[in-house]
C-alpha cells in the first residue's frame, strides 16, 4: 500500500504540472517489477507473482495510460468512449440503473402524458391548409340561439343567417367567409336495410371546405351550389363515420341514406384526420348544406328566422389585411344591422348597440369549446406533474451524490493521473443524461398508456373523438426534451461535487472521513423533495375534497334505482297526432314490468347536460329590458315525473290526467321560479307567458315543486317550470315559437324507477320498446346514477391523478430521506461505534439520527407550507365547497408526510443503535 501511495503522489506531481514524464513509465515498471520479487519469496509461482503484481498496479497504469491516450482525440471518438463507460458503470450497478429508470419513467410518462392531451386539446392546429390566415368572427364558445344581446360587456359571437349573408357580399378583406351551426345535433340515419343509428351532424354553408381547404377523401364535398334552396339534399360524412358506421363501403358515396327520415345523397367522404371546425369530444359524423335545414328541422327552423342567431363565422384573411382594422369594421357593420332589428331596438335596447362589438379571434386551432372547459385542469395537471419529476430529479441525484461519494477514492486517483476536470464532469453528465434517456423511452409506454385512460376517464362516452393519445412529433420532441433537461437536472449535484474531490484525498483515505461534505447538497436535495411533497398532497387533499363535495351534494332528486332510456320518436317519423298514443303505450308497457314502480318521459332529464329556456313574462307586467333577468329553464314531462324522480309537490297540484289540450294550459314551477318572479306571493293560481307580453296569460301555475338542480351541478337552483306532455298552446303568432312549441312535443327519455334493479334491466327496456315499435331504436341506456356522475368526469380524473402524483410523491419523498439517513450511518459507522464504546446507549444513538431526520423535515415543512397555501388559491376556481386554504388539506399533508418521513427515518436510526462498536472499529 505504502508503494502505491507513493508512486500516486508521483503521479499527482507529474500530471498537476501538465508534463508527460517517460520516466514515469520506467518508475512504474519498477514497481511491479519489485512485487513480482516479494510474491515470489512468500511462495508463489513466478505467473502467480505475476499475476498478483499487476493486480496490484495494473489499475493504475491502465488509467494513466487512458489519460495519455485519450488528450488530443477527436470529440465524437472522446464522446462514444464516455458513453462506453456510462453504459458499463449502470451495467455493473443492476439495482440502481433499475431504480432509476423506474422513478424516471414514471416522472417522464406523467409529464408526457400531460402534454399529449395539452398538446391534443390546447396546441393543436386544425388539418387544413395555412390555418394561421383563419379568423373567427367572435371569441367565446356561446351556443347555441340567441335572439338577444349575447353578453354583458357586449362582445358578439352567434350570428342571424341574414347577416351572414351580408358580411360575406360586403367584406372584400376576406377571402372566404362561411358559416357553422354553432350547436350540431342528433339524428336519426338509415342505410340500406339495417336498422337506423344515431350520429351526430352539423349544418354548414356551401363554402364550408372551400374555406378550410380541405380536400375530399372520396367523391366529393359540398360546395355553393349544394346550399340553394332548389338543391337536391347531400351530405359529407367524415372518415371516421365512413369506417366505423358504414365499414368502409366505397358504394354509400353516390347512395341514398335518410336523415330524420328525409332522403340524402352521400356526396364523398372528408379525408382521415378532419373533425370539423372544433375540439370536441363527439365531433359531427356528417355534415349538411345550411339549406336542408328548413327540411329537417320544419316549423322550428332558424334559417327563416331573421333575429336568430345560431351561426358561428369562420373566414380566410386575406394576405396583408390587419385584423385590427378589420374587426373595427365588422363591429360596426354588426352596429348598423342591429339597428334595423326591432328585436335589439325596442324597450330600450337601441341604447345599447353602441356597446356591441365583434372579437376576430384566430381559428386555426378550433372553435374553443373544449379547450376552454379543460384548460385549467390540464395546466394544473402539467405542473403536478412536473413537480413528481423534480421530485424524482432529486431522489436520483441524491442517490448518484452517494454513489460518487463512495467512489471519491477513484475519482482522485483519475485527477492524480492527469484527468482534467471537465471530462469527468463530462462523464458523470453522460451517464446522467443516457439514464435520463432509458428513462425516458420507458416513459414513452407510460404516457401511451396514461393518456389512454386519461381521455377514458374524462370523455366515457366520446365516440370518435379527434383527441389522439399515440405520441405524434411534438409528443416525442417533448419527451426527448424533457430527459435531456432531466438529465442535466439531476446529474449536476452530483458532477460537481465530484469534481472537488482532491489527489491527496486518495492518499489520506478519504472514505474515513466523518465530516462528508456530499451531505449537504444531500440534505439539501431531501428537504426540497419534503416541500413538493406537502404541495402534492395538500392539492390532492383538495381535489378529492372538492370531488366528493360535488358528487355527495343534495341534488334535490332520487336517483338510486333509477334508469335513464334515450329514444328518438322524431327520427322515425312520428308525426304530432301519434305522440300522445306512443307516450300511453310506454308507460303503460314499461309499468307493467316487474319491479317497476314508477314510469315518466321527459324531453330532457335533470343534470343530463341538455335544457331549454325562455324568457318569462308575468301577466300584469311590462316587457322585459335588456338587462333585466327573465330567464328560467324549462321541459316538458309526464305526469309521473316528479314521482319517479322524489321530489315533493310543496303547493298546489301536481299534473293529472285532466290537463288535456283542451284545457289551460298549465305548469307547475320550483321555489325558485316563485321567489325570482312573484316574490313574496303565493304563485299558485298566476299566470305568465314566455317571448312577448301578449302572451303573459298563456300559463297558469298549477303547483310549487322542490328545488332541485336541473343543469349545472355547480350553480345555485335556477327557475324552472315543467310542462305536461298532453298539452301544446297553438296561439304563437310568430313563426320560430310556433316551430318551437311544436319540437317541444318529441320527447327522448324515458326515466324507470324499480323498486330494486334487475340484473338484466338493459335487455328488458329494449325488448319492451322493440314490442311497442320495432322502429324505436334505444339510443342509450344507463343508470341514472351514471348519468349525474357524468357531470364530473373531469373533476374526477383532475382529482384521481392529483392523489396518484401526491402519492408518488410521499413515496419518493420517503424513499429519499431513507436512503440518505441509510448513507449517513453507513458513513458514520466509526463515529457511532466510537461513540457507543465511550458509553453512548442505543436510545441516545437513535435520538442523534433522527434528530437529523427531523431537522429536514422540519425545513421541508416550513418551505412546503406556503408554496401549498399559493398553490391552493391558484386552483380556486377548480374546486366546489372548499376553500383554497383548507385547513382540513393541509393538516391532513402535513400529518401524512410527517408521519411516512419519521417512519423513513425511524429504520436507518435503529440501524444505527445495532451497531457493535468492536466490530465498527475492526472494519475500519
Amino acid at each position: 500500500m505504502d508503494r502505491i501511495r507513493t508512486l500516486l503522489s508521483r503521479c499527482a506531481a507529474l500530471f498537476g504540472r501538465h508534463k508527460l514524464d517517460d520516466d514515469l513509465d520506467e518508475e512504474l515498471h519498477s514497481h511491479i517489477d519489485f512485487a513480482v520479487e516479494e510474491n515470489i519469496k512468500r511462495g508463489m509461482t513466478g505467473e502467480q507473482a505475476r499475476t498478483a503484481a499487476l493486480r496490484e498496479f495494473g489499475g493504475v497504469a491502465q488509467v494513466r495510460e487512458s489519460y495519455r491516450t485519450q488528450r488530443g482525440l477527436p470529440f465524437l471518438e472522446v464522446l462514444a468512449q464516455d458513453m462506453r463507460y456510462a453504459s458499463r458503470q449502470l451495467r455493473n450497478s443492476p439495482g440502481f440503473t433499475l431504480t432509476a429508470i423506474l422513478t424516471l419513467a414514471l416522472g417522464i410518462g406523467a409529464n408526457t402524458a400531460i402534454f399529449t392531451l395539452i398538446h391534443g386539446i390546447l396546441l393543436r392546429s386544425l388539418p387544413v391548409a395555412d390555418p394561421s390566415r383563419l379568423y373567427r368572427v367572435g371569441d367565446k364558445d356561446d351556443c347555441c340561439y340567441y335572439n338577444t344581446f349575447q353578453n354583458d360587456d357586449g362582445d358578439f359571437d352567434l350570428y342571424a343567417y341574414d347577416f351572414y349573408l351580408q358580411l360575406k357580399q360586403s367584406t372584400p378583406e376576406f377571402e372566404q367567409l362561411t358559416a357553422v351551426q354553432a350547436g350540431g345535433g342528433g339524428f336519426s340515419v338509415r342505410y340500406g336495410t339495417a336498422a337506423a343509428r344515431p350520429m351526430r351532424s352539423e349544418y354548414i354553408a356551401g363554402n364550408y371546405f372551400a374555406t378550410l381547404g380541405v380536400s375530399a377523401y372520396r367523391g366529393r364535398l359540398l360546395n355553393d351550389s349544394d346550399d340553394m334552396p332548389a338543391a337536391s339534399s347531400a351530405l359529407v360524412l367524415s372518415y371516421q363515420s365512413w369506417q366505423t358506421d358504414f365499414a368502409g363501403d366505397p358504394a354509400v358515396v353516390g347512395s341514398t341514406v335518410y336523415v330524420q327520415m328525409h332522403p340524402f345523397t352521400v356526396a364523398g367522404v372528408a379525408p382521415p384526420g378532419f373533425f370539423g371546425d372544433r375540439v370536441i369530444a363527439n365531433p359531427p359524423d356528417f355534415w349538411m348544406p345550411l339549406a336542408a335545414e328548413p327540411l329537417i328541422e320544419g316549423a322550428n327552423s332558424s334559417l327563416n328566422q331573421v333575429d336568430e342567431d345560431w351561426l358561428y363565422l369562420l373566414g380566410r384573411v386575406r394576405p396583408g389585411v390587419s385584423p385590427g382594422t378589420l374587426q373595427a369594421r365588422l363591429s360596426l357593420a354588426l352596429q348598423q344591422w342591429l339597428r334595423t332589428r326591432p328585436a335589439y331596438t325596442d324597450h330600450g335596447g337601441a341604447a345599447l348597440i353602441a356597446r356591441q362589438h365583434v372579437v376576430l379571434a384566430p381559428a386555426g386551432g378550433g372553435i374553443q369549446r373544449l379547450q376552454q372547459q379543460t384548460r385549467a385542469g390540464l395546466r394544473l395537471l402539467l405542473i403536478l406533474s412536473a413537480a413528481v419529476l423534480l421530485i424524482a430529479c432529486a431522489n436520483i441525484a441524491s442517490l448518484l451524490v452517494a454513489r460518487y461519494t463512495a467512489r471519491r477514492s477513484d475519482v482522485a486517483v483519475r485527477i492524480a493521473l492527469g484527468a482534467a476536470r471537465s471530462r469527468l464532469i463530462r462523464q458523470i453528465l453522460t451517464e446522467s443524461v443516457l439514464l435520463s434517456l432509458i428513462g425516458g423511452a420507458a416513459g414513452l409506454a407510460v404516457a401511451y398508456a396514461g393518456s389512454h385512460m386519461m381521455l377514458a376517464l374524462a370523455f366515457p362516452h366520446a365516440k370518435n373523438m379527434p383527441v389522439e393519445a399515440s405520441p405524434s412529433l411534438e409528443v416525442l420532441g417533448f419527451a426527448c426534451l424533457v430527459s435531456l433537461l432531466t438529465g442535466v437536472v439531476f446529474g449536476s449535484a452530483p458532477a460537481w461535487l465530484s469534481s472537488q474531490a482532491q489527489p491527496a484525498d486518495a492518499l489520506r483515505g478519504v472514505n474515513r472521513s466523518t465530516g462528508d461534505r456530499s451531505s449537504v447538497p444531500q440534505r439539501g436535495l431531501v428537504i426540497l423533495q419534503l416541500a413538493l411533497s406537502v404541495v402534492l398532497l395538500a392539492g390532492a387533499f383538495l381535489m378529492t375534497k372538492s370531488l366528493a363535495n360535488l358528487e355527495h351534494q343534495d341534488f334535490g332528486l332520487a336517483t338510486a334505482n333509477r334508469y335513464v332510456l334515450q329514444f328518438d320518436p322524431k327520427g322515425v317519423g312520428y308525426t304530432l297526432d301519434r305522440l300522445p298514443a306512443l307516450y300511453h303505450e310506454i308507460e303503460d308497457r314499461f309499468s307493467a314490468l316487474p319491479g317497476v314502480a314508477n314510469v315518466s318521459l321527459a324531453r330532457y332529464i335533470p343534470l343530463g347536460g341538455n335544457q331549454w329556456g325562455s324568457c318569462v313574462i308575468p301577466q300584469g307586467r311590462p316587457a322585459p329590458g335588456p338587462k333585466d333577468d327573465c330567464f328560467a329553464v324549462w321541459d316538458r314531462a309526464s305526469t309521473r315525473f316528479l314521482d319517479s324522480i322524489g321530489v315533493p309537490i310543496l303547493r298546489g297540484r301536481n299534473f293529472t290526467p285532466e290537463d288535456t289540450a283542451a284545457s289551460q294550459p298549465v305548469v307547475i314551477v320550483n321555489q325558485a321560479f316563485a321567489r325570482h318572479f312573484f316574490p313574496n306571493q303565493d304563485p299558485v293560481g298566476k299566470h305568465f307567458g314566455v317571448g312577448l307580453p301578449q302572451y303573459s296569460r298563456t300559463f297558469e301555475i298549477a303547483g310549487v315543486f322542490a328545488d332541485f338542480k336541473m343543469t349545472d351541478p355547480r350553480r345555485d337552483v335556477r327557475p324552472l317550470f315543467f310542462r305536461p306532455l298532453a298539452q301544446q298552446f297553438t296561439g304563437y303568432k310568430e313563426l320560430d315559437a310556433d316551430g318551437s312549441e311544436k319540437a317541444s312535443m318529441y320527447v327522448n327519455f324515458v326515466i324507470l324507477n324499480f323498486i330494486q334493479a334487475p340484473p338484466d334491466a338493459d335487455t328488458l327496456a329494449r325488448k319492451t320498446l322493440a314490442t311497442i315499435d320495432p322502429n324505436l331504436s334505444v339510443v342509450r341506456f344507463s343508470s341514472y346514477d351514471s348519468e349525474v356522475a357524468g357531470n364530473f368526469n373531469q373533476d374526477r380524473l383532475i382529482a384521481r391523478l392529483a392523489s396518484l402524483f401526491g402519492a408518488l410523491a410521499l413515496g419518493l419523498a420517503a424513499v429519499g430521506l431513507y436512503g440518505v439517513m441509510s448513507y449517513l450511518v453507513a458513513r458514520r459507522t466509526a463515529e457511532i461505534g466510537i461513540r457507543m464504546s465511550l458509553g453512548a446507549t442505543r436510545h441516545s444513538v437513535v435520538m442523534m439520527v433522527l434528530g437529523g431526520a427531523f431537522w429536514q423535515i422540519a425545513i421541508g415543512l416550513v418551505l412546503g407550507v406556503p408554496i401549498a397555501l399559493l398553490a391552493g388559491h391558484s386552483m380556486a376556481s377548480l374546486l366546489y365547497g372548499v376553500s383554497g386554504y383548507d385547513p382540513f388539506a393541509l393538516v391532513a399533508a402535513i400529518s401524512v408526510l410527517g408521519l411516512c418521513a419519521a417512519t423513513a427515518g425511524l429504520i436507518p436510526a435503529r440501524r444505527a443503535a445495532s451497531i457493535d462498536p468492536v466490530q465498527a472499529l475492526r472494519t475500519e
